[in-house]
């Protein structure tokens, strides 16, 4: 892995790139981003690049440094991952030992920390103590979701590099020319990818993923039949698949938003479902054109009351009558 196999993120690596290169590496760095945009690999790739040894505006690959990294065989490299739910004080005076120790055969020790939001307070603490006044040898990356979820001592003694979700199209087109994949299941993935070509391809493989795709189009068929008895029926099929309700949510508004842009545009050119446009063009028949807002505004109330915590069976309920009602 180099820099420049890594997509979307062109602006965080420059940065770090031009850290390298003017010899202005900081001692700590948090990287923030939701979980699958390349943190980590950006963090390795960096690390990396720090300690290659013919390294010009890349890593070269083929150093005894980086083939080192290559088998996780660094010496002076080191991933520090949670035990259990959290990373605990006694890993961080674990590292605060080995940090100590001078580096084996270069010039920096580097520690990557992923998950690091998930640091106890005492953990932290201890952590702040090495920030304060850490070793000239050392590099500390904290990899995290939210940096607020720290102290704001420990923030104020890092850099702070954010790392944002990749456009639908660009990991379509990973998708698509990396992995050769088919344009339509491309599509599929990455609009329920949120921007993470990690979540993308862990769908990719996931062949639940796709049953419950398919389940979820026959509730809405059923729906649309506007059998009102179908609706308690029907229910049981949320109840069922409660842990998954966010993305089933998330199917159905795709399939009423794929069907209103049938209706206006009569074209297939920006569906997300393409691979289904006969059962979207059969759907669109059950339902009058100025109604497929309004699902679409129920659909997403009742994501937003059940983040809520209002009461599963009632909007859920509420969505399904609504929608044969309309």
């Amino acid at each position: 892995m180099r820099f420049k196999d890594i997509i979307g993120q062109e602006k965080g690596i420059n940065y770090l790139k031009r850290s390298i290169q003017n010899k202005r590496i900081a001692h700590a760095y948090i990287f923030e981003g939701p979980k699958g945009v390349g943190k980590a690999q950006i963090a390795l790739v960096f690390a990396k690049a720090i300690q290659c040894k013919n390294y010009y505006e890349d890593v070269c690959n083929h150093c005894s440094s980086c083939l080192k990294v290559n088998t996780n065989n660094h010496p002076d490299i080191k991933m520090i991952e949670p035990e259990g739910k959290s990373i605990k004080n006694n890993q961080i005076e674990d590292f605060q030992q080995d940090l100590l120790r001078k580096p084996y055969e270069s010039n920096k020790k580097i520690y990557i920390i992923k998950d690091a939001n998930l640091m106890t307070d005492s953990a932290q603490n201890r952590l702040l103590k090495t920030l304060e006044e850490p070793p000239a040898y050392a590099v500390i990356i904290l990899l995290s979701t939210n940096a607020n979820s720290f102290l704001p001592t420990i923030k104020s003694r890092c850099q702070i590099l954010k790392f944002h979700p990749i456009g639908e199209k660009i990991i379509e087109d990973i998708l698509v020319n990396k992995y050769g994949m088919q344009t339509d299941e491309a599509k599929v993935l990455a609009a329920f990818s949120d921007g993470s070509l990690g979540k993308a391809l862990k769908l990719k493989e996931s062949e639940e993923f796709k049953i419950k795709r398919e389940e979820t189009i026959k509730v809405i068929e059923k729906l649309l039949k506007k059998d009102q008895l179908m609706v308690f029926e029907l229910f049981e099929f949320f109840q069922q698949n409660k842990a998954y309700i966010d993305e089933i949510l998330d199917f159905m508004l795709f399939w009423f938003r794929d069907i209103l842009l049938l209706s206006q545009t009569e074209s297939d050119k920006f569906l997300v479902n393409m691979d289904k446009k006969a059962a979207l063009q059969r759907h669109m028949n059950y339902i009058a054109y100025n109604k497929i807002g309004n699902i679409i505004h129920i659909i997403e109330k009742t994501k937003n009351d059940i983040k809520a915590n209002v009461n599963f069976q009632l909007a859920i309920e509420m969505m399904l009558l609504t929608i044969q009602e309309e």
